[in-house]
């Protein structure tokens, strides 16, 4: 199981960026897929999780109207789309997997995820 985030980079506050998180070498179907960050000196923090056969979505207050989760399945890829970017949201972010359902009060624990992949940088700043 590998988990492979991708397209982090600068942008200025007000811009847009897409997050990707590909899955390689499951075999099985998984529940759902979150999004965390972690800025300098913070705490790991939720962002967003969808389930993958329902496709519910679970949102962070902070990053409600702005961010949007999708995904492919054939693809086995999760998109997080992030618009009017803010300086506070600089940080590194993660993609998990959850293999066993959840409840939705538990979407946003880190917990509740099996498998990590490495960060990718996001630096919002003029």
């Amino acid at each position: 199981v590998q988990l492979q985030a991708s397209g982090g980079g600068l942008v200025q506050p007000g811009g847009s960026l897409r997050l990707s998180c590909a899955a390689s070498g499951f075999t099985l179907d998984y529940y759902a897929v979150g999004w965390f960050r972690q800025a300098p000196g913070k705490e790991r923090e939720f962002v967003a999780a969808v389930t993958w056969s329902a496709g519910t979505t679970y949102y962070a207050d902070s990053v409600k109207g702005r961010f949007t989760i999708s995904k492919d399945n054939a693809k086995k890829t999760v998109y997080l789309q992030m618009n009017d970017l803010k300086t506070e949201d600089t940080a590194v972010y993660f993609c998990a997997h959850a293999n066993s359902p959840y409840p939705p009060a538990a979407a946003g624990s880190w917990t509740a995820y099996d498998h990590w992949g490495q960060g990718t940088q996001v630096t919002v700043s003029s």
